[in-house]
């Protein structure tokens, strides 16, 4: 690793906020050769109501447009962020449903970027960090090496912001169950057992376990009995 990248991660470890981080952060993207750095921390919880975090360098003009015309309502980048964890590169296909907006990043030299984001799963918070630059669009390698830093960054900021929120904030988010996994739940509930749930869904019995399985996993219990239970507490079913 180079020297300054080194010194400048550690920094970012160090610091104590998000307000801390950021120039940190806005120098680290600028000895990578971008000119603009964007960061925002919002919840994927929709009952948990936490007033977004932004911080950028972009210029203000494109700013009060940007919330003016409530882009962040078709932003295909923060859809995407908000359900992947991979990295997507800007260009117009990314915002063929949404020109204007594209228009709009392009006449103020935010044509070439891209946006890392992370998923914090303790506190259900998304943390996005968006790079862009005026010239000279992204390669693979260019992603490819400087992945590692942004996703680390990205988690970071994540955490700090977990740490400034109250306790009843930080609930955690509900397990992810597959379309069949809930089906299989569903149908448990109703006291079928693996053989009859096998002949109502066209599986067999060992497919049936297994899913009944993965939602004992994921529900954190013990049996099936335990994870109806679990489920129903939570909603789910």
């Amino acid at each position: 690793m180079e020297t300054w990248k080194e010194s400048q991660l550690k920094q970012l470890t160090f610091a104590k906020g998000i307000d801390a981080a950021y120039p940190i952060l806005l120098r680290f993207a600028e000895n990578l050769g971008f000119n603009f750095c964007a960061v925002s921390v919002v919840s994927l919880h929709r009952d948990t109501p936490l007033k977004t975090l932004q911080i950028n360098n972009y210029p203000e003009e494109w700013n009060s447009q940007y919330e003016k015309r409530n882009y962040s309502k078709v932003d295909p980048l923060i859809a995407h962020c908000n359900h992947s964890m991979t990295p997507i590169v800007w260009g117009e296909s990314v915002f063929a449903e949404t020109l204007q907006l594209w228009q709009g990043l392009k006449q103020h030299g935010l044509q070439y970027g891209w946006s890392q984001s992370f998923h914090h799963e303790p506190s259900g918070l998304c943390s996005i960090i968006s790079l862009a630059r005026k010239h000279c669009s992204i390669s693979p390698l260019e992603l490819y090496e400087h992945f590692g830093y942004m996703f680390y960054a990205a988690s970071h900021l994540s955490e700090l912001f977990a740490r400034t929120l109250p306790p009843q904030a930080l609930k955690p988010r509900q397990p992810q169950l597959s379309p069949r996994e809930l089906e299989v739940l569903r149908l448990s509930a109703d006291g079928k057992t693996a053989f009859e749930i096998s002949m109502i869904l066209s599986l067999s019995e060992r497919t049936v376990n297994y899913h009944v399985q993965n939602v004992i996993e994921k529900l954190n219990v013990c049996n099936k009995i335990s994870a109806v239970i679990a489920a129903a507490r939570a909603g789910i079913i």
